[in-house]
């Protein structure tokens, strides 16, 4: 069981490692189109400035209080965001499927992982856009290209399966789903220019790739 662990580790090692070049060239040359993230429009508020050393802590506005930098995006990482939430609703959309379905305990766990991970995801992106006044969703894109989406004929064989006949299904679905969203952490690494989002996409993919082990190891296929 530790070299299978050590094994998925280094796995997902490999699938950020091989962005990392790529990222810090991009980077060096300066982030497309950054958009600065919407300033809060509170009131200021009587805020403690601590002093030098040896001197006394004022009291000051907080609009009079420099702040850090905003965060800038770009719209590699709105696009990103808004995919990535249809992408993840399929994979939820698949796992609500499992219950009354699968044979395989091992099958119900990972789905049972898959609503536990990628549902909060969903949650977290939805905010991340709103806090920037970025719509949910784009109209122009078409989900249905997206790596690793599953078409509208193989969902609905899938949920007409039952058993074994719907345990390996679900496995080379997910599979090829999983890898998708690998590939979509990989463009956004890429060409994303916020931080926090690379941060949330790197972890993403480390999900992806350990639960791509977890389907393999059950040999269902």
């Amino acid at each position: 069981m530790q070299h299978r662990r050590a094994w998925a580790l280094t796995a997902a090692s490999a699938v950020l490692l091989g962005t990392v070049g790529a990222v810090l060239a991009a980077r060096a040359s300066g982030p497309a189109d950054p958009v600065s993230a919407p300033a809060s429009s509170a009131s200021p508020v009587r805020v403690v400035v601590p002093g030098r050393p040896g001197e006394s802590a004022g009291v000051t506005d907080s609009d009079h209080v420099q702040a850090p930098a905003a965060s800038t995006y770009n719209r590699a990482d709105v696009t990103y965001a808004q995919m990535m939430i249809a992408h993840h609703a399929q994979a939820l959309q698949m796992a609500d499927l499992v219950p009354d379905r699968a044979a395989n305990q091992g099958v119900k766990n990972i789905a049972g992982r898959i609503t536990a991970a990628q549902g909060p995801e969903i949650s977290v992106l939805r905010t991340w856009l709103a806090d920037r006044g970025e719509p949910e969703s784009d109209p122009a894109h078409d989900h249905a290209t997206m790596p690793g989406m599953q078409s509208e004929a193989a969902l609905t064989d899938l949920a007409a399966a039952r058993g074994a006949d719907f345990d390996r299904r679900f496995v080379a679905m997910m599979t090829e789903h999983h890898r998708g969203a690998e590939t979509m952490v990989g463009d956004l690494l890429r060409t994303g220019s916020e931080e926090r989002l690379a941060k949330m996409a790197k972890e993403t993919a480390i999900e992806q790739v350990v639960e791509i082990q977890r389907m393999t190891e059950l040999g269902v296929s």
